[in-house]
């Protein structure tokens, strides 16, 4: 028989076909708990720029035997974070359906909301940083890009630089923001999981296996990434180099999971596309869910549990006060791709113009040891071609990356994993010169040029 507290919140619920049989063992009594309801809701509409919500979209709490809305007055509400003492929640709203979305913050006592984000544009799906900031995605020309602000909406910092879509989803224990966006990075195609330095730094995959799509990542309290899959959930551990399944019920799930304090995750799914996503409880390894909360007609998402948590690590930038920035490739034979040996003999840089077009910045040579050094520049799409000895392309990235004003980056290969740790060795380039080769793209290129 379950628990009196948890009879009395079931009866507040609306029925609706169960998940599977519940024999799942209750759970925290005294679970109080954020989640967004929405008539209809597309997980990955973020991809083109789109709207995941309908405009009903509802953050409702529970809290005890009761259960309301956060924001009453609100037209929309959605995305819900909880701050880390537990008092406060950020989220993205509308006030008016004719408003745009919008980052507002409430204390959960005093329900009072209060915006952040400022401009026309959309902001949402924010999250809090350590030293009294924040970050979100913005839509600027039709696609979410990355920044944070502080809790006042001011001192507004853009961390992703590329002409396709991106969106935090969580901030890891060490300091990183976590976002998704495309794979290959800057091409709106297959979602992937992301990490970046508070700074806007240090860009990568999580991790190196592309090709199947996830999304919705968070991290969880053992150090795990559990994030969504066309197959059910998956996680990263920093044991393994490549994703690992979870051995979970069948269905599908949208990500955004919650952790109670019995162990218990909360997680939204549903059986498949014909049918609304409701909120399960599930405690990994047993092989079934139970049912904790559906609404016929409606999506339930993005549970959040109301508890304290730890606060990440404070990034500390390393950014210096240069027009550029500076790469280092240790070795473009570390690879998961294969090179014949003394094959790579160039590497040829490329930046975006502002409709998406490629734009030659130069070439740089490569030495036997593949060893690089280069100067590019900063806050725009960089992308990287090698090539042999007779101009012929060997290998190009399918995507894109950044490097912000200032950086200095040491990569240990070309898409080497970042598992990846770098010979103890100094590379050839730096033993000829400690001047990088100037690729900012002071000299006019076209993307045929050669030279």
């Amino acid at each position: 028989m379950l628990p009196i507290s948890i009879l009395s919140l079931a009866m507040l619920l609306t029925s609706s076909t169960p998940a599977t049989t519940a024999n799942v063992a209750a759970g925290d009594p005294g679970l109080r708990l954020l989640y967004t309801a929405a008539k209809t809701y597309e997980p990955l509409a973020w991809l083109q720029g789109k709207d995941r919500f309908s405009s009903d979209a509802t953050i409702f709490l529970i809290d005890g035997n009761n259960q309301r809305p956060l924001i009453p007055e609100f037209t929309s509400t959605a995305d819900p974070e909880i701050s880390f003492d537990g008092q406060r929640v950020l989220f993205a709203a509308k006030p008016n359906a004719s408003d745009n979305w919008q980052i507002w913050e409430s204390s959960l006592e005093d329900g009072k909301p209060r915006r952040i984000s400022q401009g026309k544009e959309d902001c949402v799906h924010p999250l809090y940083l350590p030293a009294n900031r924040i970050v979100y995605a913005r839509k600027v020309d039709g696609h979410f890009l990355v920044e944070s602000s502080d809790i006042l909406g001011q001192k507004i910092l853009p961390l992703t630089y590329i002409h396709s879509n991106a969106i935090p989803t969580d901030v890891l224990h060490d300091g990183r923001i976590l976002f998704q966006s495309s794979y290959p990075l800057g091409t709106d195609v297959i979602p992937e999981v992301y990490t970046v330095y508070s700074d806007g730094s240090g860009v990568e995959s999580y991790r190196c296996d592309h090709g199947v799509g996830r999304h919705s990542a968070r991290q969880i309290s053992s150090g795990d990434l559990v994030f969504a899959t066309a197959r059910g959930l998956a996680r990263f551990t920093s044991a393994r180099a490549q994703q690992v399944g979870i051995q979970s019920p069948s269905g599908e799930y949208a990500g955004d999971i919650a952790e109670a304090s019995s162990g218990e995750w909360i997680l939204s799914w549903r059986l498949n596309a014909a049918s609304q996503f409701q909120l399960v409880r599930w405690t990994p390894g047993f092989p079934e869910l139970a049912k904790f909360l559906s609404r016929p007609g409606l999506n339930l998402i993005q549970p959040a549990t109301i508890q304290p948590h730890a606060v990440p690590n404070r990034h500390p930038s390393g950014l210096h006060d240069w027009p550029n920035a500076n790469l280092l490739c240790l070795n473009a034979y570390t690879s998961k791709l294969q090179f014949a040996a003394d094959s790579i003999r160039s590497a040829r840089f490329y930046t975006q113009n502002s409709d998406g077009s490629p734009r030659l910045l130069g070439t740089a040579p490569v030495e036997r040891d593949g060893s690089f050094f280069v100067q590019v520049p900063n806050d725009q799409p960089l992308q990287i071609e090698l090539l042999d000895s007779g101009g012929k392309i060997l290998k190009r990235e399918s995507g894109f990356f950044w490097m912000r004003r200032g950086e200095q980056r040491v990569c240990v290969g070309c898409h080497a994993g970042p598992e990846t740790a770098p010979e103890n060795a100094v590379p050839i380039v730096l033993l000829k010169s400690t001047t990088p080769a100037d690729l900012t793209g002071s000299a006019p290129h076209s993307a045929g040029d050669t030279k």
